[in-house]
C-alpha cells in the first residue's frame, strides 16, 4: 500500500463553488463531518454519472438555495482528514468560479442554509480573518478573486 490511504476507502471526487459578489464571497458553515463548524465554499461529492459543472450547480442549490452558473476551474485541492473513530476522509476537490444565475435580486441577496450546512451567507473579504475557515481556503479564494478580476 502506498500513500497512507485506508484500504477500501478510495479518494472521492468533489466540487466547490466560489461565488463572488461585489466585495463578498458566498460561504457556508459545515453542519456535518468533516469540518463541523468550519466555514468554506458550498460544495460536495460528485454523484456517479454527474458532470462536474452540474455538481457545482446542484451543491450550491442544495446548500444555499441559490441558482448559479458554473465558470472556470480555479484550483484542485486534496483533503485528507481523520475521521472520529479511525480512518480518514480523502477528497479531491475541484473548486470552480460560479456566478449567481439570473434570479430576483432579493433571492441572490439571501442565501439560506440547507442540506449539510447550518449557515450560509455573503461574507465580506474583510471578515474572512474573523471566521474559522477550512485549512487553505484563503489562498484559493484569493486566486479566484484574481481570476475573476482578470476576466473582467
Amino acid at each position: 500500500m502506498t500513500g497512507g490511504a485506508d484500504p477500501g476507502d478510495p479518494p472521492r471526487v468533489a466540487v466547490g463553488a466560489i461565488v463572488l459578489r461585489d466585495d463578498h464571497v458566498l460561504l457556508v458553515r459545515r453542519g456535518r463531518p468533516p469540518g463541523v463548524g468550519l466555514w468554506t465554499v458550498p460544495g460536495g461529492k460528485v454523484e456517479p454519472g454527474e458532470r462536474l459543472a452540474d455538481a457545482v450547480v446542484r451543491e450550491v442549490r442544495e446548500e444555499t438555495g441559490l441558482a448559479v452558473r458554473c465558470g472556470a476551474l480555479v484550483e484542485v485541492v486534496e483533503r485528507i482528514v481523520p475521521r472520529d473513530g479511525g480512518g480518514r476522509w480523502h477528497y479531491v476537490i475541484l473548486d470552480y468560479l460560479a456566478a449567481v444565475a439570473a434570479v430576483p435580486a432579493d433571492a441572490a441577496a439571501a442565501p439560506r442554509p440547507g442540506d449539510d450546512v447550518d449557515d450560509a451567507r455573503w461574507v465580506p473579504w474583510s471578515a474572512l480573518a474573523t471566521l474559522p475557515l477550512t485549512d487553505g481556503l484563503v489562498p484559493v479564494l484569493e486566486r479566484a478573486r484574481a481570476l475573476a478580476a482578470a476576466a473582467g
